[in-house]
């Protein structure tokens, strides 16, 4: 029998916390609760959960910051679903763009919560095997290029820093993970965001159209990142790591 998922809730709201609680562990999963950031990496120190809820609002250092950590970590990988009291669209936004998974806003119910828990965990969960970001070498090299995956750097062959944005660095970390290896736009949209593209979704070309800008890399005859057509993409160069994973 497999053990039960195990998901962080990372709010400062006692009462949510523990209705929150209360209703998905009768549905089966095991939670862990904290009620900002002190207390979240308290109980990382036990282990990885399989998924984190957290709370945008905290005091202190707020979601957004913890998440900008969780992702710049070796924790990296954990999805992340994020709370907001507010409905605005700037920040799904900002909260996607961190590096968060997915996204609700409050007031919610609990039934919901744990529906976009699961939906999160299974998208996770449904990559082929080999297909999960996995950790990495300090330093990534391809072609002309060097990625510092420490400080999330870009550097040119002139040791000069381009910067990235959140979206575009997990872009590129995918493709340097998994290089000469078609990738769906499907799969692109699950390592990078944990989600699925909707029919018309353009959201992964925009995005590879931005990262071919900042590794000067033309539409027309591109040296890293190949278009397939009705396959998806490939990044074409080879890729070197150096170090010791962190």
């Amino acid at each position: 029998m497999e053990p039960p998922d195990h998901v962080l809730i990372v709010d400062d709201d006692r009462g949510i916390r523990e209705l929150l609680a209360g209703y998905l562990e009768k549905n089966g999963m095991r939670v862990s609760l904290a009620a900002n950031g002190c207390q979240m990496r308290a109980a990382l120190d036990n282990g990885a959960p399989d998924l984190i809820v957290l709370d945008l609002m905290l005091p202190g250092e707020d979601g957004l910051e913890l998440c900008r950590e969780l992702r710049a970590g070796k924790f990296r990988t954990v999805p992340v679903l994020m709370l907001t009291a507010r409905n605005e669209e700037a920040d799904r936004i900002v909260g996607l763009e961190m590096g968060a998974d997915d996204y609700l806003s409050k007031p919610f119910a609990a039934r919901e919560l744990l529906a976009r828990i699961r939906s999160v965990l299974r998208r996770a969960r449904m990559l082929p095997p080999g297909m999960q970001v996995t950790e990495s070498a300090p330093m990534l090299c391809f072609g002309e290029w060097r990625l510092d995956t420490t400080a999330r750097h870009l550097l040119d062959a002139d040791g000069t820093e381009v910067a990235l944005s959140g979206a575009e660095y997990r872009l590129l970390r995918v493709f340097l993970d998994h290089p000469q290896r078609v990738l769906t736009r499907d799969q692109l949209l699950n390592l990078t965001q944990g989600r699925q593209a909707d029919p018309f979704d353009r959201s992964i070309d925009l995005m590879v159209s931005r990262l071919r800008q900042r590794l000067r890399d033309g539409a027309r005859e591109p040296r890293y990142i190949k278009t397939l057509r009705s396959e998806g993409y490939v990044f074409s160069a080879a890729v070197t790591a150096l170090g010791d994973p962190q």
